[in-house]
């Protein structure tokens, strides 16, 4: 049978054709157009979490404003609310972006995301001490965009690197350490020269550099046709089905409760507790160094094969509890504070950047995405709670030493109950459909001849054919 499209086998009219099916290619591992889109990658996540990362100037801001305009009590909660729904609305969104990536593509799904970012940075310049409307425009509209930016710009990375994939995650997710160095000070002194308002509009403008970068974001293969339900066709339960991954999505989300803590709020943990002219904000940039150092480092190591990548972010999460418990023992020693986010720092770079590559390495490549997505979601409520208890904590004590000591509790108990991890089976691994066109060629050319010898009946509804 001849077909101008390509090769094919025809069996009882079952066709299998090469170029039907797409002709599958392997991750290049590099090369100018794999480099560029990790470099929008980088661009991507790092605007997004470095605006989220520095929203502690903002938290003073807000929180000071309500306090002498309005006299609000609970001034510190309530805007902390705001940062802390930008964080949660991330990664609470994330499955759906994930399943979004899968139904409309990774270019589509990013574009949406940084018209959504943009344009609720800018709806807020317009109710800039409206905490109410903040919580909407910043909180969830902001976190929205960011959702449907950050999975789709790690899922990318898949289909471009294989063997140095850890070392692209590294780089990756470095984005947001660098963004966060000269973020807060961007974010101060644009406040000082030009009010909030602005400062928001300028965030509205830096947020639409994604818009260009969704147009770099083309996977290399396209996905094959599914015969499947239209649900699974959207959701990927295979996932919840593996123990291994459960485990992960029960303990690494109830480990970040407090980790969203310092950022939002060590600015005024500085104002209260340290001399005059400590710089809250130089802690979130000593932070952000040894992160990116971290992220580098790790995502360099994380690609050895004998290299135990979940016991590494265990150890990680277990040191970033215990250094956040450090920071009241830190009260009037700068110097000391410092050096604790400078350790807290590393560590935390460690453990974002193994979060893409232990994900593929307990669901593999093809439900790498949706793992992602998954823990990014299950992450958001303890993300979005744990600055808010923080905060209910310091407007009703005045104080800010007990909010940190328990904020590092939930990392101790959540990187030990990671153990778990190593005494689940792990599920069989389905055969990958990605195959090579001769190799699908070869074994299906061998079926048809079996069948034809063992079923002499097939001989006048069965042929082979090869152009």
């Amino acid at each position: 049978m001849e077909n101008e499209k390509g090769k094919e086998i025809a069996l009882n009219c079952n066709v299998i054709t090469d170029d039907e099916k797409g002709r599958e290619r392997t991750a290049p591992d590099g090369g100018p157009r794999a480099w560029l889109i990790m470099l929008a990658s980088f661009f991507s996540s790092g605007v997004l979490f470095g605006v989220i990362n520095s929203y502690s100037v903002f938290q003073t801001k807000i929180s000071n404003y309500l306090e002498i305009s309005q006299n609000d009590t609970a001034a510190a909660s309530k805007a902390a609310l705001v940062g802390s729904l930008a964080m949660g609305t991330t990664f609470i969104v994330s499955p759906i972006s994930g399943m979004l990536t899968d139904c409309i593509g990774i270019r589509r799904t990013t574009f949406i995301g940084g018209a959504l970012s943009s344009g609720g940075m800018l709806l807020s310049s317009f109710f800039a001490y409206n905490v109410d409307v903040l919580y909407l425009t910043y909180g969830i509209m902001y976190g929205l965009g960011g959702a449907l930016t950050y999975t789709p710009s790690l899922a990318i990375l898949g289909h471009y690197f294989d063997k140095r994939v850890g070392l692209a995650n590294g780089i990756v997710s470095a984005g947001s350490s660098v963004f966060t160095m000269f973020m807060p000070h961007l974010l101060r002194w644009l406040l000082v020269n030009y009010d909030l308002p602005w400062t928001l509009r300028v965030l509205a403008a830096l947020s639409a550099i994604i818009l260009p970068c969704s147009f770099l974001f083309k996977p290399l293969n396209k996905k094959p046709k599914k015969t499947k339900s239209e649900w699974k066709k959207v959701l990927d339960v295979s996932i919840w089905k593996n123990k291994k991954y459960l485990v992960w999505i029960t303990f690494v989300p109830f480990s970040l409760i407090g980790y969203f803590v310092p950022y939002v709020h060590v600015d005024k943990f500085v104002e209260k507790y340290y001399p005059p002219g400590s710089d809250g904000q130089f802690v979130i940039v000593c932070l952000s160094i040894t992160s990116l150092l971290g992220r580098l480092i790790f995502g360099y190591i994380g690609d050895h094969k004998k290299v135990d990548r979940i016991f590494l972010q265990q150890l990680s999460i277990f040191s970033m509890g215990v250094l956040t418990m450090l920071f009241p023992a830190t009260i009037q020693s700068y110097g000391s504070l410092l050096a604790v986010a400078l350790c807290m720092g590393f560590f935390d770079g460690c453990f974002i950047s193994l979060l893409g590559s232990i994900a593929i390495d307990i669901c593999g490549p093809k439900s790498g995405a949706q793992a992602i997505g998954c823990l990014l979601g299950f992450c958001s409520i303890p993300l979005m709670i744990g600055p808010y208890i923080a905060g209910v904590f310091f407007d009703n004590t005045k104080s800010y030493i007990l909010a940190f000591v328990l904020a590092g509790v939930p990392g101790i108990i959540g990187s030990i109950g990671l153990f778990l991890i190593r005494y689940v089976d792990a599920p069989k691994v389905e055969e990958d459909l990605t195959q090579e066109p001769l190799q699908r060629f070869e074994k299906n050319l061998i079926e048809a001849k079996n069948l034809i010898n063992s079923k002499e009946e097939l001989n006048g509804h069965c042929r082979i054919t090869e152009p």
